[in-house]
């Protein structure tokens, strides 16, 4: 038997309804339109990356347990483990990670609980620029102005080419990612929290700390990852400064710090090996042709995977108030 507030409910429903204006049906229907592309394109970009990649695959010179086990990438040699590329990758990112971070979040602690409106509306948008700048440029700073500053510091250890360079840029690349999205979190984060804190005697770096923080923690940790996935995506800097040779190793003979995760040697990223093959003289359907698609598609994976995890993260440590 339906009650009188479910009758009320249906009679308002059906008022909108009634009231829906052709306008709102159009923008309705755009909307869902520009949802439907977006994952058209998505499943289009998963279909040729994983058609192209069967054919790397069912190549019989390719074993897919080498591709994922082998710590030697040499196409000339035969040889396809995807372990070297991975790692460049994985370094990288890690020092990016160590640059941005620190920096991200002072900048967003700064900008939400320490500066002036006027300040904030300054700085945000200016800190955001590096957002617009081409990658490229970030790249010949990287070769130009970072690796000579490297090297002038800890002496011809560090490589015309290398990881910590690099990454150093790479870093701030995805600081405004950071400090963006850090900042939109922590402002969100109600006055109360902070005018009870005060109230208990804690200073501004201790509500900032011990409160703001960890109350937009989901916000901020959200941010970090997509700030990761950025780093893992990266193109241009990684072709121009961390070089154009795998580092292949092997485990139990190379040393671990010396040369396998030392950051003043160089490394190819599977970003940069899928641009400097790409551009290159290959043909159609060959195996160095096919191989960029295996490892875009090993890329894709890697970035759905932290975009997932992105979403875990907000899903877990997310705080309502009201």
């Amino acid at each position: 038997m339906a009650t009188g507030s479910d009758i009320q409910d249906v009679s308002m429903e059906e008022q909108l309804e009634r009231k829906r204006r052709p306008l709102d049906t159009f923008i309705v229907g755009s909307l869902f339109i520009a949802g439907a592309i977006s994952i058209a394109i998505t499943l289009g970009i998963l279909w040729e990356l994983g058609s192209e990649s069967l054919l790397f695959f069912t190549d019989e010179v390719v074993s897919i347990g080498s591709f994922f086990t082998s710590t030697e990438w040499s196409p000339q040699a035969g040889s396809f483990g995807i372990w070297p590329l991975i790692l460049g990758t994985l370094l990288i990112t890690f020092i990016a990670l160590l640059v941005a971070v620190p920096v991200g979040l002072s900048a967003a602690i700064y900008l939400s609980e320490y500066a002036s409106a006027r300040v904030r509306n300054f700085f945000k948008p200016v800190l955001e620029i590096l957002v617009g700048i081409p990658t490229v440029v970030f790249g010949f700073f990287a070769l130009t102005f970072m690796t000579p500053l490297l090297r002038s510091i800890f002496g011809s250890t560090v490589g015309f080419f290398n990881v910590l360079s690099a990454g150093m840029v790479v870093g701030l690349l995805i600081v405004p990612l950071i400090s963006s999205l850090a900042e939109d979190a922590m402002a969100a984060v109600p006055n109360s929290l902070r005018q009870a804190s005060y109230g208990l005697g804690a200073s501004r770096l201790e509500t900032s700390l011990r409160v703001v923080v960890p109350a937009a923690l989901s916000g901020i940790a959200a941010g970090i990852v997509v700030a990761m996935s950025r780093a893992v995506g990266e193109t241009m800097v990684v072709t121009l400064a961390a070089g154009a040779s795998p580092r292949n190793f092997s485990l139990g003979e190379d040393s671990l710090f010396g040369y396998i995760l030392s950051p003043f040697e160089g490394a190819q990223t599977m970003t940069g090996y899928i641009a400097i093959t790409a551009s290159g003289d290959i043909s159609y359907d060959t195996i160095d042709y096919n191989s960029i698609f295996a490892i875009g598609l090993t890329l894709f994976l890697m970035t759905l995977g932290l975009n997932s995890l992105s979403r875990r993260i907000v899903k877990r440590f997310r705080q309502e108030y009201e």
